[in-house]
C-alpha cells in the first residue's frame, strides 16, 4: 500500500512501548508512539506507520541499525530518541556518542522528513537512577543544541512535570505505564500541533506506606526487577537481543481506545 504521510519511529524501549502491555501486539507492548499513529490515522486515513524501536538499544546500535531502514520507507516525520540505554552504563562519552547522534539527526532532517527529538527524564525522584541526573542534564543540552542547529522540533521530557508522579510509571520504575504511554502520547501530538482524542485515565489513588511497607515494596522491586536488570548488564546480554521491530514496515493501525 501507498502513503502519502509516512510516520517512522526509531529508539529503544521508550518507542517500542514497553511498560504499556497488550499481548495481542507485535512484543507485546503498545506504547505511545502507537498511539500517536492511531491519532494521525484518525484523522487522515493515508497515514503508514513504522516502529523499529527495540528495547536495550543503545545509541550506536539506534543509528546503525534503524537510521537506513527509516530512511528507505521515505518517511515524512521521524520521532527519535536513543541514549538513555548508554547514560546508564557506568562509563559513557557522551560528547563522542551526540557527535554521532547529531549526524543521524542530519540525515534524516535532510531527507525532507519532520523530525521530533526528545530530552531525557528528570530521575531526581529516583535513589538508584538518580545518580546518573548530571549525564542526563549535559545529553539533554545537547540534544537541545542539536534540534535548534537542525530544526527538529521537541519535546522536553526533562520539563513535563507530571512524569515526577509515579502513577505514570511502571513497576520496574524504569518505563513508563499504559497512562504514562497515554500522556506522552498528548504531549507529542502538542509538539506537532495535532488535534487528538485520546482521553487520559484516571489515577489509582495514591498509596500511603508506612516505613516497613516501603522498606518491603523496595526489597521487592530490587529483587524482581532492580537484580534481573543489573545481572543483564554484566552478562553483557539485553531484554531486545531476541526481538525484532514491532512494524518494520509501513502500516495502517486500526483507532482504538
Amino acid at each position: 500500500m501507498t502513503f502519502t504521510h509516512r510516520y517512522v519511529a526509531l529508539g529503544d524501549s521508550f518507542t517500542e512501548g514497553v511498560g504499556d502491555r497488550d499481548p495481542k501486539l507485535p512484543n507485546g507492548v503498545r506504547g505511545w508512539a502507537d498511539r500517536v499513529a492511531e491519532q494521525l490515522m484518525l484523522a487522515d486515513a493515508d497515514w503508514g506507520y513504522a516502529n523499529l524501536a527495540i528495547r536495550g538499544r543503545k545509541l550506536r546500535q539506534v543509528i546503525e541499525e534503524q537510521l537506513e531502514p527509516a530512511l528507505a520507507l521515505r518517511p515524512t516525520l521521524v520521532t527519535l530518541y536513543a541514549g538513555g540505554n548508554d547514560i546508564l552504563r557506568p562509563s559513557v562519552d557522551i560528547d563522542a556518542l551526540m557527535g554521532m547522534y547529531d549526524g543521524g539527526v542530519a540525515r534524516l532532517v535532510d531527507s525532507g522528513a519532520d523530525v521530533v527529538l526528545f530530552t531525557g527524564f528528570d530521575s531526581a525522584g529516583s535513589a538508584v537512577f538518580g545518580k546518573t541526573r548530571g549525564r542526563t542534564a549535559i545529553y539533554n543540552e545537547w540534544v537541545r543544541e542539536i534540534a535548534d542547529r537542525r530544526g527538529a522540533k521537541i519535546v522536553d521530557y526533562w520539563r513535563l512535570r507530571e512524569f515526577q508522579d509515579w502513577r505514570y510509571w511502571d513497576e520496574d520504575r524504569l518505563h513508563m505505564s499504559a497512562a504514562g504511554h497515554t500522556l506522552m502520547a498528548k504531549r507529542v501530538l502538542e509538539v506537532l500541533q495535532h488535534d487528538d482524542l485520546i482521553e487520559l485515565p484516571e489515577l489509582p489513588a495514591l498509596a500511603t506506606l508506612s516505613r516497613r511497607e516501603s522498606l518491603a515494596a523496595n526489597a521487592r522491586w530490587a529483587r524482581e526487577h532492580l537484580g534481573p536488570w543489573l545481572g543483564r548488564r554484566l552478562r553483557g546480554v539485553s531484554s531486545g537481543d531476541s526481538l525484532r521491530p514491532k512494524y518494520p514496515e509501513l502500516t495502517s493501525l486500526a483507532p482504538r481506545s
